[in-house]
Parts: structure tokens; sequence; C-alpha cells
């Protein structure tokens, strides 16, 4: 089930975006060690967002595929795009100050990572960790 969204257009969206994810995961029984890769995943595809989308929106879902349980976020922007999605996802790649660990952490700390991006439309980021 759906959630309606969750803006994110500042520093404090950021946080609560990162609190819903945590307390979804939470709600869902998944293993702490699975909670924080999902909440530090949130954390910096929900940064991102705000930094290089200048803002968007976290929707959150729970997938249930019996036995197994997820939950997908998604992340949607309408700012410059992404030229190069493989670059982008690469450790050190960074078009700001940041160590550039970002998406392709992000990615590594999940189970599905899908990006949809055009340059001058925005970019859409869907992230998956299954129980």
């Amino acid at each position: 089930m759906p959630s309606d969204g969750y803006v994110i257009r500042a520093d404090a969206d950021v946080v609560a975006a990162r609190q819903a994810v945590r307390a979804l995961a939470v709600e869902l029984r998944f293993s702490l060690v699975d909670q924080t890769k999902i909440v530090t995943a949130a954390s910096e595809l929900a940064r991102n967002t705000l930094v290089y989308g200048g803002g968007g929106t976290m929707r959150l879902e729970v997938l249930e595929k019996h036995p197994r349980v997820g939950l997908r976020m998604t992340f949607e922007d309408q700012g410059p795009g992404i030229a190069d999605v493989q670059q982008a996802l690469g450790d050190g790649f960074t078009t700001g100050s940041g160590l550039g660990l970002g998406l392709g952490g992000s990615r590594r700390l999940v189970d599905e990572f899908e990006i949809e991006s055009a340059v001058g439309r925005g970019t859409r980021i869907t992230a998956t960790k299954w129980k």
C-alpha cells in the first residue's frame, strides 16, 4: 500500500523521511542490520533529492510477495536530471562537495535499485529492500 508521499524541500524533511522509513522498517520487523541499511539508503537518496534535484517527494510502499515482505522507496524530483547515470553510480563521482558515495552506496544497501532520469526533466529513483 503506497503512502501519499513525503515532501522533501528542506533539511528537516530529509530527517522526517529518514524517520518515516525507520518507523516502517521497525513495524515490518526488519532486522536491525537491514533497518540500518534501508534508513541509510533513504537518508542518502532524500539528501540527493534535496541537494541535486532541488527538492521533490518520497513515497513508501509495503510489498507482499508471500512469504516475502519488502519496503520500496521512490524518490522523485523535477531537477536537472542525471546526464550519465552509470558515471553517477560510480564511487567517487560527485557534482557537489560530497564524497561521491551516495548513489552507488545506496544501491549496495538495498536489493533492487532503479534510476530513471532525463536531463532537464528530473529523476526518479526506486529502491527496494526485502525482509
